[in-house]
């Protein structure tokens, strides 16, 4: 049952790069940008809160050589910003800045970009910008990860399975909390021990490094991990102390069935599920106190769900007797109310994390939600399957749930009964059709509630391996900034880029590039710089931009350009509809000289 699970998501995991949970939204010097002079800093900013490492920040000088910058810190105190100071005397040429950071939901982000100080370099030299990902690395992190999330299903479930369902015979379930405990216990030591080396993207000897443990220690997702294994103490004393009155007339009162007992076992499995919501995706972007609260809730009505299933199978499977019908049912009312506040937690999850029809088919995570939407629409039909057996069990006549039990004899007068009219015959209960009948029936409906919940475990097993890959993988919110703000290395734009010439007489001639980011419709970045005419960066005084849609009549729309020292930007400038735009820029050299030209650039939806 669980092999399934690991391969798929060894398989998912491994499809595509390192997450990027935070978007990066600017950067400042901007991707491409050519200086007059050299910058005194280098900030990034990003759409969440991002956590800094030792070498959040590499900068290469034009040959490929490391430049010696400050320590990496905040742009005005903002957790959404990363700045770096550098050194005064760069000299003329292309340098590249490589960058990684940790997202407020405990992945690592990365990438890099370029600037030119004077004029671009040439010919770019090849730079090292660092790692990525380490594939074995990755791979053990989210195995351990998976372990982790299934381990406290089974402990948080069985556990409720015990106090809320009360089986007749809790013993063989004393197997399955040891060995959840200790599964979670392993993966939570794994997962803290790997953190570091996950966080650089290096390989799982860097794991061996004490400082560098010593480091993790001190960020959010190291300190949570350390809560998670404190609690983990209180949590086996629970366990022993309600276990140690198993089969005995106190297990009632020692498995949560005191207000005292319930609320610390309740405050214990809250403890342990904001562990993980303050550690992923609820704890960043908007609504974040209701985004916890329904993450907390999400991952204890799954445990409640999914982990009592399989302690519902171990009793079906092992109990002897037969196990109580009255167990099953209270299972079945249980696993309904965890099911009503799953639907109502994944909905609002969901909207959150999309942010967009478009992201449900347009990005991996909108993907995944869909896969696992289309499995917990097949365990949703196999729980109602197993609805059905439980109402024929239930309702079967208790000499039938129990074969060989003998109906009490009912002591009758001398001479026989009196006679009674005829009464009509009650109907028997519903049950399935492949229940079977005569006096087998009991143990054919054991048979299929067992099959039943067997197929739910499974699908449950796997829907867990596709919500581990889910909860590694950029909301669809995200993503989509992502790839409206993205700056790939080497100075690639993914945007609209004119090259416009220009000649005023005798004043001189020269080139203008605009880029214009992302060069669809909505809101765009925009950024000119002007060359001479051998190439080098020219100042001028005044440099004006306007777009004209003359299809739509739309227009002119004016981009308030600002001189930042070597080049002209501006944040925002909205093309609010898709086609062929006139994009007429005009370039004034002196007080009397001036030229405007023209070129037509197409947007995009």
């Amino acid at each position: 049952m669980l092999l399934g699970p690991v391969l798929v998501l060894l398989l998912l995991g491994g499809a595509g790069p390192a997450s990027a949970h935070a978007a990066l939204a600017s950067t400042d010097p901007g991707d491409g940008t050519v200086l007059r002079r050299a910058p005194a800093h280098v900030t990034l900013t990003f759409s969440e809160s991002v956590g800094l490492r030792d070498d959040s920040f590499r900068v290469l000088d034009p040959g490929g050589h490391r430049v010696h910058t400050g320590e990496a810190g905040r742009a005005d105190g903002r957790a959404d910003t990363a700045r770096v100071a550098l050194p005064g005397e760069l000299g003329e040429g292309t340098y590249t800045v490589a960058w990684r950071v940790v997202s407020a939901d405990s992945h690592p982000v990365s990438g890099a970009f370029t600037f030119s100080v004077g004029k671009p370099s040439q010919a770019a030299a090849p730079v090292d910008t660092g790692p990525t990902e380490d594939p074995l690395t990755a791979g053990l992190h989210k195995t351990a990860r998976y372990l982790s999330y299934l381990a406290v299903a089974l402990l948080v479930g069985t556990a409720a399975f015990v106090a809320l369902c009360r089986p007749p015979d809790p013993a063989p379930l004393r197997r399955i909390l040891v060995a959840a405990w200790w599964t979670l216990l392993a993966a939570t030591v794994a997962l803290l021990v790997l953190r570091a080396p996950y966080e650089a993207g290096t390989g799982p000897a860097a794991a061996l490094d004490p400082a560098a443990l010593g480091d993790t220690l001190t960020t959010r997702p190291g300190a949570l991990l350390l809560v998670r294994l404190g609690l983990l103490m209180p949590v086996a004393l629970y366990l022993v102390h309600a276990g140690r009155a198993v089969g005995t007339e106190r297990a009632d009162r020692r498995w949560g069935r005191t207000p005292l007992t319930a609320a610390v076992g309740v405050l214990l499995a809250v403890g342990l599920a904001l562990t993980w919501a303050a550690a992923e995706h609820a704890s960043a972007g908007p609504q974040v106190p209701v985004a916890m609260t329904s993450s907390v809730l999400h991952l204890l009505a799954t445990a409640v769900w999914l982990g009592g299933l399989a302690a519902l199978l171990t009793t079906l499977r092992s109990a002897r007797p037969a196990p109580d019908a009255a167990t099953v049912a209270r299972f079945s009312r249980t696993a309904l109310t965890a099911v009503t506040v799953l639907v109502v937690t994944g909905v609002y999850q969901s909207w959150r994390g999309l942010g967009s029809w478009q992201a449900l088919t347009g990005t991996a995570y909108g993907r995944l939600l869909l896969a696992k939407v289309i499995l917990v629409a097949v365990l949703l039909a196999a729980a109602a399957v197993s609805r059905r057996w439980t109402a024929a069990l239930v309702t079967e006549p208790a000499a039938v749930r129990e074969p060989g039990r003998v109906p009490e004899r009912v002591p009758q007068p001398a001479g026989g009964p009196p006679p009674e009219a005829p009464r009509p015959e009650a109907p028997r209960p519903t049950q399935p059709s492949w229940a079977g009948t005569g006096t087998g029936t009991g143990s054919a409906l054991r048979r299929g509630l067992y099959r039943s919940v067997l197929v739910e475990a499974v699908v449950a097993a796997v829907v867990l391996g596709v919500t581990t890959v889910l909860t590694a993988t950029p909301p669809g919110r995200s993503a989509e900034e992502a790839a409206r703000a993205a700056v790939p290395a080497g100075g690639v734009l993914p945007a609209s880029v004119t090259t416009i010439p220009f000649e005023i007489g005798a004043s001189g001639s020269g080139t203008v590039q605009i880029t214009l980011d992302p060069g669809r419709t909505g809101d765009n970045a925009v950024q000119a710089v002007v060359f001479g005419p051998d190439g080098s960066l020219a100042a001028v005084p005044e440099l004006r931009l306007s777009f004209t849609l003359p299809d739509q009549r739309v227009g002119p729309i004016e981009a308030d350009l600002l001189d930042r020292g070597g080049y002209w930007s501006a944040n925002t400038v909205t093309l609010p509809l898709p086609g062929t735009w006139t994009m007429k820029v005009t370039v004034r050299v002196s007080e009397i000289d001036q030229v405007s030209e023209t070129r037509r650039i197409r947007v995009e939806r």
